[in-house]
């Protein structure tokens, strides 16, 4: 084939040939001037940059369809022009196979197969259209019209366009599960109680952790001014959390146990809460604030007024019973977990995220952590329900996390009796060039790397020395074994009726 295009001889050029001398004898006009801008516009893809800037205004699947369309041109120009072009070099078509003011002037000095303005075209408006139909029969007879252009000005022959075009829509095929739309997230659901009313605070005690989040003067006199009849109790930097959230658990007369704080101190209350029988009320006073989020009390407003209301739902509870230290003397420990556990890589992957948010957004910035993270570390041995694995990262949710992939985000049921796991492993060939591969086309989620199970119960063991576990973002050192249950529906917590 490579000596066939070179030399120009066989049936292909034959072909190329007497297509060039049919359109040679269209006569001349404006569609001469017509497709030698259109031609132009398309160099080094501005043409698809400009639909894709413009289609990016619309947010949703346009969006999306843009992204796309510009990950499928990429991969199809690249291909074309690092790898065919030089495989593949030919002599493109010459003044005297087309009348001279129809000639593109100046010539490409490149191979002229296959065609790159093609690649691209195609590539992009079936990359569009694959996500968002509407806007890739939009430009399909724009893309069409490109393609022809280059056969039209002299720049091709028609067999570098059919290949070209045969490039794009392989380059937007196989790019079609990278970077994939994320389906919806399943509605909110709440199984509803009804808790002690709390107006103005009255029967109710709060710990307030002024080491959580962003604690000032202010925060202390808002929760007075929304709260002026509750028991509020300040947790100092040398108090114990505990200690003072127990105080605060057991004040006499008492209906209902508050927490402001992070998703620690969160953590903490709620392990009171359940075991004094009391619905407990989150107010967001961290960083991250999971469970206040998933409760729908992001704000002091939301749960004052489901306190005023006392309208509650239950949620289930992890237990985790940790054994660390010394192998013939272990220290036994039992936790609770009301959001996350984690193993491995995940912390550092969490840490310089966070580091580059404020910089790059959310989404670009966990793309870098995971492949900086990825690139760098080393992967831990573990014993999961007795299987050996080499993993990056282990991950447990109370609940299932949505997305269903390796970047959990919403918990829109808290009482579904399900411990969400989901394993970054290494046991397979080239575990490393894989992981990073899935990072760079955001298929961790279906990579053959990730693995992702529900189940009522998981025990954990270190396949060596001991492990650092990471429970509701509180670190423990020194873990030998770790085994994760559930107690369902062991804890009350205000939430507004709209949370549904």
């Amino acid at each position: 084939m490579r000596r066939m295009f070179r030399t120009g001889h066989g049936w292909v050029a034959e072909m190329d040939r007497a297509l060039l001398r049919a359109i040679s004898a269209f006569p001349g006009g404006h569609h001469d001037t017509f497709f030698r801008r259109l031609s132009a516009s398309a160099n080094k893809g501005k043409l698809w940059i400009g639909v894709a800037a413009a289609a990016a205004l619309v947010p949703g699947r346009m969006r999306r369809a843009a992204v796309h369309g510009l990950l499928a041109q990429g991969v199809a120009s690249a291909v074309t022009n690092l790898a065919f072009k030089t495989v593949l070099p030919r002599t493109r078509p010459l003044p005297e196979h087309l009348p001279v003011f129809r000639f593109v002037h100046p010539q490409p000095t490149s191979s002229s197969m296959p065609s790159g303005h093609s690649a691209s075209a195609v590539a992009f408006a079936l990359g569009a259209g694959m996500v968002q139909p509407v806007l890739g029969a939009a430009i399909a007879p724009v893309a069409a019209g490109v393609a022809y252009s280059r056969v039209h000005t002299g720049a091709h022959w028609p067999s570098d366009v059919l290949f070209g075009s045969a490039i794009g829509a392989a380059a937007a095929l196989v790019t079609k599960r990278w970077w994939p739309v994320r389906p919806p997230f399943p509605p909110t659901s709440r199984t509803w109680v009804e808790a002690a009313k709390l107006p103005q605070g009255e029967g109710l005690s709060i710990a307030v952790n002024t080491l959580g989040g962003s604690f000032t003067e202010e925060t202390a006199t808002a929760l007075r001014e929304v709260f002026p009849l509750a028991h509020i109790t300040t947790i100092g930097p040398d108090d114990d959390v505990a200690e003072q959230v127990e105080t605060a658990a057991t004040r006499p007369g008492i209906r209902a146990l508050g927490v402001w704080g992070g998703d620690g101190s969160v953590g903490t209350a709620a392990a009171a809460a359940v075991e004094h029988g009391l619905p407990l009320l989150v107010l967001a006073g961290g960083t991250l604030n999971h469970f206040a989020r998933d409760a729908g009390t992001p704000s002091v407003r939301e749960a004052a007024a489901a306190a005023g209301e006392g309208t509650a739902a239950l949620a289930d509870v992890g237990v985790v019973e940790v054994e660390r230290g010394l192998a013939d003397d272990p220290e036994r420990v039992e936790l609770l977990m009301l959001n996350t556990a984690s193993i491995g890589l995940y912390p550092n992957l969490v840490r310089r995220r966070d580091q580059l948010q404020p910089a790059l957004g959310r989404p670009l910035a966990g793309v870098i952590a995971m492949f900086r993270t990825f690139a760098v570390e080393k992967p831990i041995t573990l014993l999961v329900d007795g299987k050996r694995h080499k993993l990056w990262i282990m991950y447990l949710g109370r609940g299932r996390y949505y997305p269903r992939d390796h970047a959990p985000l919403l918990r829109p049921l808290l009482d579904d009796g399900m411990l969400d796991i989901r394993m970054i492993t290494a046991d397979e060939s080239f575990a490393r060039l894989r992981m990073l591969w899935s990072v760079l086309t955001g298929t961790v989620g279906t990579s053959r790397v990730t693995h992702l199970r529900e189940a009522a119960r998981v025990r954990i063991e270190t396949g060596s020395g001991p492990m650092v576990l990471a429970v509701d973002g509180e670190t423990i050192p020194g873990v030998r074994v770790a085994e994760f249950g559930l107690k369902r529906r062991a804890l009350m917590y205000y939430s507004p009726r709209e949370a549904d």
